[in-house]
């Protein structure tokens, strides 16, 4: 069973969404499962160097106290899932495609932890995921090659995987993450609770059949 992710990487409920997933994976008795990373920009105008997190924020979702509402909301629904979040610490919101360029150099077995490193990174840390360094820092933390991560980085070197990934959601008209394709079968929106995905799973089972 293939399980096609889109998320972006300054999305907090992609991180909430991606922890559900893999409680039901892990209760799972069915065919084994593949995780595929799809890129997913919310805001693929953001400038390479990044903008202030909070003015951003505020200027685009109704102002600084719709924002700190929204991500208190988050916050909250993080700490049920077990997922930290610190947004004192968030600083930046980043152009997302250099972290992005990061999950698509990942080895298959190394891409959940690039993705796991990526969210810690800024969730929890308040590390801006749009800066090269950090990036390639990360990177070599997991086992990868620093140099390459920032060749491929400087290089737009997945550009074009990255685009296949965005037509595919435009075509599926996708307009909000995290959303989650099983077996190119079923398709869930939102961060949905274990029990959901355990239902999908079966679902897309049982169409096999």
């Amino acid at each position: 069973m293939i399980i096609e992710v889109f998320q972006d990487t300054v999305c907090p409920w992609c991180r909430i969404g991606k922890k559900h997933l893999f409680e039901a994976i892990s209760q799972w008795q069915g065919e084994p499962v593949q995780i595929h990373y799809r890129t997913y920009q919310l805001d693929p105008h953001t400038p390479k160097s990044g903008q202030p997190f909070w003015e951003t924020m505020a200027a685009n979702k109704g102002g600084r106290a719709a924002v700190e509402q929204m991500v208190q909301h988050a916050a909250r629904a993080g700490e049920a899932a077990g997922i930290p979040f610190d947004f004192a610490k968030v600083t930046s919101w980043p152009n997302t495609l250099a972290s992005h360029t990061v999950i698509k150099c990942a080895p298959e077995e190394v891409a959940t932890k690039a993705v796991d490193a990526l969210y810690k990174a800024y969730f929890e840390d308040g590390k801006d995921i749009g800066d090269t360094e950090v990036l390639v820092a990360i990177a070599e933390e997991l086992g990868m090659n620093g140099e390459e991560v920032r060749k491929a980085i400087e290089s737009d070197a997945k550009q074009e995987e990255i685009a296949e990934d965005i037509a595919y959601a435009r075509e599926l008209q996708i307009t909000g993450v995290p959303f989650f394709v099983i077996d190119n079968k079923l398709a869930l929106s939102g961060a949905h609770p274990p029990e959901n995905f355990l239902k999908a799973f079966q679902q897309a089972l049982e169409t096999n059949e």
